[in-house]
């Protein structure tokens, strides 16, 4: 997992990735990674490998790791222009059978989300751009864009079923 590492280690230690459980069964993971695209699919496959063992949003997984990939993606392409400088802040918080929040936020100078997607009214964004944000909109509960959609956040819940 070569170019990713955790807010708190030396830059020229081996990279780590932490996750911890608080007293309450709650997971949380705060990471750090290079702007490399290459480093996106590892750093996801390890978290929902721990997602799946803290049972946070059980049979949700795919939307969860579809919106992170588009997230992270978005952070380092279009955020951090794959400045190997900049880095992707994740952050996340299982509630293990209830809900999953992820912050991602990059480095870059943000965007005018409205620009992107259009005004809301229409399925089409303004321009070529949009699609994850889309995609992360379709597959979440909540998404929402602050620091000048230099951060995004999202939440995907538990449905509750019925048992009669």
């Amino acid at each position: 997992m070569n170019g990713m590492r955790s807010r708190n280690e030396a830059p020229n230690s081996r990279p780590k990735f932490s996750g911890k459980h608080s007293g309450s069964s709650i997971l949380e993971v705060d990471f750090w990674m290079a702007s490399n695209v290459q480093a996106i699919s590892p750093l996801v496959d390890r978290l929902m490998r721990l997602f799946e063992r803290a049972k946070c949003v059980p049979g949700a997984e795919f939307d969860v790791e579809l919106a992170i990939r588009e997230a992270l993606g978005n952070a380092v392409v279009h955020g951090n222009q794959e400045d190997p400088n900049k880095k992707v802040h994740l952050r996340c918080r299982c509630e293990p059978d209830h809900e999953v929040s992820i912050v991602v936020t990059d480095e870059g100078k943000g965007f005018d989300v409205l620009k992107i997607i259009g005004s809301g009214l229409t399925s089409v964004p303004a321009d070529a751009h949009g699609h994850g944000i889309q995609l992360m909109r379709a597959y979440m509960d909540d998404v929402r864009f602050e620091q000048r959609g230099s951060e995004v956040h999202m939440r995907k819940r538990l449905r509750a079923t019925s048992s009669s």
